[in-house]
């Protein structure tokens, strides 16, 4: 059932009053799922906001939030919203130094984490923070004898007690008829892949516009269930995972960690879940290594169903229907995918794919496993879906065509242009920085590099600023080159470098399991794993990999040298964006004497 609705409360309190004692949510606790219908739901948003009120936070107060994905957090964040309060959500790795910058820059009234360790990086800074007043614990056991902290518990309880005094709907009703579509719902802080985050400034108007695209691209989805797994500070997962799925009346259920998707996903058995294309990646990777461990001749039962899927997806798409080779999948199904799709719970049948490029292979795979892939694109200036693969017009290696509401055009540079109701309103406390983002005639520029498909699909080629030149004047577009890379069992993640160089180098990270079990098969004896990327056979092997998976591109865009490094790229470290990206320009500087030692050697 679709609504329509005015801001992000009209559309909590028209759900919740629609599907009453319907469970809403299930979650983990102490070790058990635990159901909240919609109805209680309600009551503890509407306590939890009232104590807020009390504490004194008001309309337009900036609220942060340092916390992993669980249900106290979106009970917190349906309560700032239903005050008028602006949510400022922040992935719970970062320091505590890059957070003193975020809620300095602006201004948080309040902060809730989710435990200690949190509140303590809070502490390091709570005193320079002339704008905020309270702290909250979602976890019970702190400790602080800081009158300015307080447990979720406590605001709960007082909650309870404050709405039975004098609450009642017209209440409520009152603040959310004075919330307009202007008015800020979310201060989204970029992952400062090129220097200092800035806040992305979206509105109720601009996340209510997205999830009625996002609705009307879903379909009914009141009989669907999916796992939450993603970060809610991400935009993605905000937007596409919890409002639009919670506003169609979809059960939401919260995984326990990214580390338990396996097990819950067999637990809860969704039916649709969003997710991100490293996840499938890494579920393909195990699947086949699986594969490697087992009697030749079921593996040559698997790769036979693999080909005879792949063949079916290629034929479905290209409007055929063979008899046959529907015959042989039937059969394929049977002996391989029925028993794959019980390892992922035995009912999901759609996949949303986002934030950052799909690679075809994987694409294939999941479709050939009779599980249906969507992929999107979106950005968090644009709330921040702007397209998604439509099921009737899948072409593979595009994003899509775009949101009812959203226009797109491409600028005579390549560069994907967007317009739209759900486009930002700019950065906060950052004119300069908007007006390079969104020019004169609205338009948001996306820094993205993309095309339009016969079909009326589009297709993103790059990253605007990640396309280099080599020395010879050939342009190459390292993404799509590093995403058939990664295909290999061996490779976590690579970097081409050649930005006016004469050849293409690449920094890889390896998968440090995939080669030690190399190293076992070859006999090779090592101490650490910097003796182990220093080994010749090794080496070699990885170079057999990149040769095998690059015959295909111009030999301009082939890599002739690569360098391995003995440890992953991680945020701890300054390589990776909370949200996984990588910051190229750190890697490089960071390596800088090993890229040259590649070019003089």
């Amino acid at each position: 059932m679709k609504f329509t609705f005015k801001n992000i409360p009209d559309m909590f309190y028209k759900v919740c009053d629609r599907y009453g004692n319907k469970v809403a949510f299930k979650y983990k606790h102490n070790g058990e799922w635990q159901d909240l219908t919609y109805t209680r739901l309600t009551e503890l948003v509407e306590a939890f906001a009232l104590t807020l009120l009390e504490l004194g936070i008001r309309k337009g107060d900036r609220v942060g939030f340092v916390a992993e994905n669980r249900i106290e957090w979106i009970i917190s964040s349906f309560a700032v919203s239903l005050i008028g309060g602006v949510d400022v959500p922040l992935f719970p790795i970062l320091t505590a130094k890059q957070e003193e910058y975020i809620f300095t820059n602006c201004g948080v009234s309040c902060i809730i984490v989710s435990n200690n360790f949190q509140l303590n990086k809070v502490m390091q800074f709570k005193d320079d923070l002339e704008t905020l007043r309270q702290i909250i614990v979602l976890n019970d056991d702190f400790d602080t004898p800081d009158p300015a902290v307080r447990s979720y518990k406590d605001m709960v309880s007082r909650g309870v007690e404050l709405r039975g005094n004098k609450h009642n709907r017209e209440y409520f009703q009152r603040k959310i008829d004075k919330i307009s579509q202007d008015d800020l719902l979310t201060l989204i802080y970029t992952s400062g892949t090129t220097g200092d985050p800035k806040g992305v400034m979206l509105s109720h108007g601009n996340l209510c516009a997205n999830i009625k695209d996002a609705n009307n691209f879903f379909g009914d989805l009141e009989d669907e269930s999916t796992l939450l797994f993603l970060p809610l500070c991400h935009a993605y997962e905000r937007t596409s995972g919890f409002y639009t799925l919670f506003s169609g009346g979809a059960q939401i259920n919260l995984a326990e960690s990214i580390d338990a998707v396996a097990s819950n996903l067999k637990e809860i058995s969704p039916t649709i879940i969003t997710s991100v294309p490293k996840l499938l990646e890494t579920i393909k990777k195990k699947i086949y290594h699986a594969m490697l461990k087992e009697k030749p001749s079921k593996q040559k039962v698997f790769n036979w169903a693999v080909d005879i899927g792949i063949k079916r997806v290629h034929s479905r798409l290209s409007g055929k229907n063979s008899i046959t080779l529907n015959a042989k999948y039937k059969l394929a199904d049977k002996l391989v995918f029925s028993k794959l799709r019980e390892k992922v719970g035995g009912r999901l049948s759609r996949i949303i794919s986002g934030g950052a490029a799909l690679a075809d292979d994987v694409f294939e795979f999941f479709m050939a496993m009779g599980i249906s892939v969507q992929q999107g694109y979106g950005l968090t200036e644009a709330s921040p879906v702007v397209a998604v693969i439509q099921t009737d017009n899948i072409e593979i290696g595009t994003i899509g065509q775009p949101f009812d509401s959203v226009e797109v055009k491409i600028a005579e540079d390549g560069e994907i242009l967007i317009k739209g109701p759900n486009v930002m309103q700019g950065y906060w406390n950052d004119p300069i920085a908007t007006r390079e983002a969104i020019d004169d005639d609205k338009w948001l520029h996306t820094g993205d590099v993309g095309e339009f498909t016969d079909k009326g699909n589009l297709k993103i080629t790059d990253r605007k600023k990640n396309i280099f030149v080599n020395s010879g004047g050939k342009n190459i577009a390292p993404q799509p080159i590093e995403n058939v890379l990664a295909q290999s069992r061996f490779i976590d993640h690579c970097i081409l470098i050649g930005d006016m160089r004469e050849y293409v180098t690449a920094l890889i990270t390896p998968d440090f399991t995939q080669l030690k079990e190399l190293a076992t098969e070859f006999d090779i004896q090592f101490n650490n794993e910097t003796e182990l990327i220093s080994n010749d056979k090794i080496i070699r092997h990885i170079k057999q990999e990149i040769d095998y998976l690059q015959k295909d591109f111009a030999k301009f865009e082939r890599i002739r040298k690569f360098s391995l490094l003995s440890k992953p790229f991680t945020v701890e470290d300054g390589e990776l964006s909370p949200k996984m990206s990588i910051k190229r320009h750190i890697v490089e500087e960071k390596y800088s004497e090993m890229i040259d030692k590649m070019y003089n050697r």
